[in-house]
């Protein structure tokens, strides 16, 4: 077995998120059961979101990986329906 997988078993033994997939997820200081439950959550929101292509009526932002980044782009959605600079639009 390689260090790489004992460390992978050492921290799934312990409730814990593995350092190689924290490298890659999302920021989170949850055990690994609650931040597993977390991740097939966010899942199924951007699937349900997806499927739908259209804005929901309300969204779980913290959810979301980078939620600037979807601010950003209401306000520049919205500077161009209503014609404003997008400098006048405030976050």
């Amino acid at each position: 077995m390689t260090d790489a997988m004992d460390a992978l078993a050492r921290s799934l033994s312990i409730n814990k998120v593995p350092d190689n997939w924290a490298k890659v997820a999302y920021a989170s200081k949850k055990p690994l059961s609650a931040w597993y439950n977390d991740l097939i959550d966010r899942i199924q929101q951007l699937h349900d979101w997806t499927s739908e292509m259209q804005m929901p009526k309300s969204l779980w932002i913290s959810g979301l990986f980078n939620p600037m980044s979807f601010l950003t782009a209401i306000m520049q959605v919205t500077a161009r329906a209503k014609n404003l600079p997008l400098d006048d639009v405030i976050n």
